[in-house]
């Protein structure tokens, strides 16, 4: 059995389906969503299609919880928010309900997945520190977890003390692993990927992705959204390993 984990797919289609080809040839078996399926690219419908096709476990992130509401939105950048609003125009009223249903925090056999913070992922904080992650660490119940949200690479550990570090799982220790997320385009590499999880070793890989297809991502759609800020490109990482 070999998980791959993948999140912040940001309406990238181009992108996800770049990553899930590359999973498949890896022969992964099982597939695992960290949240922000939807948001600042020009495929909301099509790439939350594709998720909920795969019956695999999704937690929800802030622009799915965003989208899924007719509320007013609070806490966006105008970017993010013109974005927000043209997502909602695209998905119905089944898809909306899908992103209201979607948990916040899940178990997943032996590890656990977040979109933003273990402490209070209602409020989709971040973590961009040692500090952060503690607060994570004291709700964390299981050795590993998985979250999104920062589109930073960060992998921290609790040994006693909490230090970022290349991820690196030995027993007693307890890891906090943000998968990564590139953007937007030309970037020719989107995708890192971990794998695979064993004691004192971890190897990392970057499927490729042309920068053709990274650049059709805002551009496939007549009334497409705002242009992505960097760094918000979607389906930045997968990461996997067998269990």
């Amino acid at each position: 059995m070999r998980f791959a984990i993948f999140g912040d797919i940001h309406a990238n289609l181009e992108a996800l389906t770049a990553v899930l080809a590359d999973a498949e040839k890896h022969e992964v078996t099982h597939y695992v969503c960290l949240g922000d399926v939807v948001g600042y690219n020009a495929n909301p419908r099509e790439c939350l299609e594709i998720v909920r096709n795969l019956d695999c476990p999704v937690v929800k992130g802030n622009h799915d919880e965003q989208a899924s509401m007719e509320d007013e939105l609070v806490g966006f950048n105008p970017l993010a928010e013109e974005a927000i609003n043209w997502t909602r125009d695209q998905l119905n009223a089944e898809d909306k309900q899908w992103l209201r249903d979607l948990k916040m925090v899940r178990q997943v056999r032996d590890f656990t997945i977040v979109h933003a913070t273990l402490d209070t992922p209602h409020k989709w904080g971040y973590v961009f520190n040692q500090l952060d992650a503690a607060a994570s660490f004291n709700y964390q119940h299981t050795q590993l977890c998985f979250y999104g949200h920062t589109h930073a690479p960060r992998a921290y550990i609790r040994d006693g003390s909490v230090k970022s570090q290349l991820l690196d799982p030995r027993a007693g220790q307890k890891v906090f692993h943000q998968q990564r997320q590139r953007g937007p385009a030309p970037r020719r590499r989107l995708a890192r990927v971990l794998r695979p999880l064993l004691p004192g070793q971890a190897t990392h890989r970057t499927p490729p992705l042309g920068v053709r297809h990274l650049q059709s991502a805002g551009q496939n759609h007549r009334g497409r959204p705002p242009a992505a800020p960097r760094g918000t490109a979607g389906a930045g990482e997968i990461s996997w390993f067998p269990v």
